[in-house]
């Protein structure tokens, strides 16, 4: 919401700061919380139970689809100015982060507790 203020405001310079805290902080954060998943936890269930492995792959693919689109924006902002766009793409990783911590909890987690 801040970032889109920023566009509507016309303040380019700040929009730009915004969105480079949200591609650090989705980096550093979100992506970094992912890797570990995928090395720890991911492993640990399907050692644990094969069946999961299909599971398992969901969950992943949603991790790519999330490095892809921070990709995505460090390379617009290489060769444009922030803009609309880049609103879409930050929705888009929120919309997908929530699906996949609701699939963790739902399909991952549950069946660990069972």
């Amino acid at each position: 919401m801040l970032f889109q203020k920023c566009l509507v405001d016309g303040d380019k310079q700040k929009a730009l700061q915004v969105i480079e805290v949200a591609i650090e902080h989705w980096e550093s954060r979100t992506l970094k919380h992912a890797e570990a998943e995928e090395d720890g936890l991911y492993k640990d269930m399907i050692e644990a139970n094969p069946d999961m492995v299909t599971t398992v792959i969901q969950l992943t693919r949603d991790h790519d689809l999330m490095r892809r689109i921070v990709d995505n924006l460090k390379n617009l902002l290489q060769i444009d100015e922030p803009n609309q766009r880049m609103i879409s793409l930050l929705d888009s990783l929120v919309i997908i982060d929530q699906i996949q911590n609701d699939d963790e909890m739902n399909k991952l987690l549950v069946d660990r507790e069972k």
